[in-house]
């Protein structure tokens, strides 16, 4: 149910997109050529990367593996807490890498109140980078109930697969916002 209701904010999200581009058309062209489309590739393969590492993590969590059962460079014996882990970087540096680029964009002379470009740019992927902040705190608390707990079963397998859920649509909802914004522009 609140995948759902995250699903209808953000198709108002992307109905705000396209009233406002249809509203100041001449603003795209313009303002679009102040993006970084290979860095914004390279940063959004990093998040799409992050949810093959996650979905591992809940195929150990669901064979009630909570951590690796060999070397750390041995990936193949890598439980939930490893892969979460890792998920969890490359979510973070996703985000590092979107205030890097807004760094540069407001160099650039694009912000917020520059123009409505600025705005619904800025509010579409801001609101989407807390949506990921949302997910990285959710894998806190899943690896926090995972090194708390006596012995790792359904219940905390159930907790990294729900979080799993929340992080896989963060995901499409950026590979949709990516679309429209860096490639169709």
């Amino acid at each position: 149910m609140w995948l759902s209701s995250e699903l209808m904010f953000f198709a108002g999200i992307f109905a705000m997109y396209f009233s406002i581009r249809a509203t100041v058309p001449e603003l795209w062209p313009i303002e679009t050529a102040k993006l970084t489309l290979p860095f914004a590739i390279g940063n959004t393969m990093i998040l799409v990367l992050s949810s093959v590492t996650c979905q591992f993590g809940v195929f150990a969590a669901e064979r009630f593996q909570r951590s690796r059962t060999g070397s750390i460079f041995n990936v193949a014996r890598w439980g939930m807490q490893e892969w979460f882990i890792l998920t969890y970087l490359m979510g973070a540096t996703f985000v590092a890498g979107q205030i890097f680029e807004y760094a540069e964009l407001v160099e650039a002379g694009l912000t917020i109140s520059s123009s409505p470009y600025g705005s619904v740019f800025f509010f579409a992927t801001g609101f989407h980078g807390l949506h990921v902040i949302g997910g990285l705190i959710a894998f806190l608390f899943v690896l926090g109930r995972a090194y708390s707990a006596k012995r790792f079963g359904q219940h905390e397998a159930n907790f990294a697969i729900v979080a799993s859920y929340y992080w896989h649509f963060v995901d499409v909802v950026w590979i949709g916002m990516f679309w429209i914004i860096y490639i169709i522009q």
